[in-house]
């Protein structure tokens, strides 16, 4: 806790509040990334208010899916794949065949490298 800077405090408060922001509407947008937004928010709020990072890691909906990266367990590894299928299916095509310019088309093929970090993050199993 930052209880020294109140002006950092709220500052990362501020901060951990609109990477929450952003996490949500990322559930909805497909390449705005969640789960990194959401684990930025889970920093900043543990220096800056337990109460805030309590929230947003028990949350019903927010927190498993930051829960997984927090403990060292990994994420499920049906989201996994679901990530990297669709990494896979929709920007190297939009990249050869919608997008007209030449450095944006270099630029969507880069950020397909996600996949390989996607591949090497640990997954775990879910369920019985």
């Amino acid at each position: 806790m930052t209880d020294r800077h109140p002006l950092l405090r709220w500052l990362l408060i501020a901060l951990g509040l609109l990477a929450t922001g952003l996490g949500v509407v990322g559930i909805f947008v497909p390449l705005l990334p969640t789960t990194p937004l959401l684990l930025l928010a889970a920093a900043c709020f543990a220096r800056s208010s337990e109460c805030f990072h309590g929230w947003l890691v028990q949350h019903r909906h927010l927190g498993p899916i930051i829960g997984g990266c927090l403990d060292g367990s990994g994420i499920p590894r049906r989201a996994k794949q679901t990530a990297i299928a669709l990494v896979l299916l929709t920007l190297p095509p939009s990249a050869l065949l919608l997008v007209p310019a030449v450095w944006l088309k270099i630029l969507l093929l880069l950020a397909a490298g996600i996949v390989w970090y996607l591949v090497h993050l640990p997954a775990r199993c879910e369920g019985p």
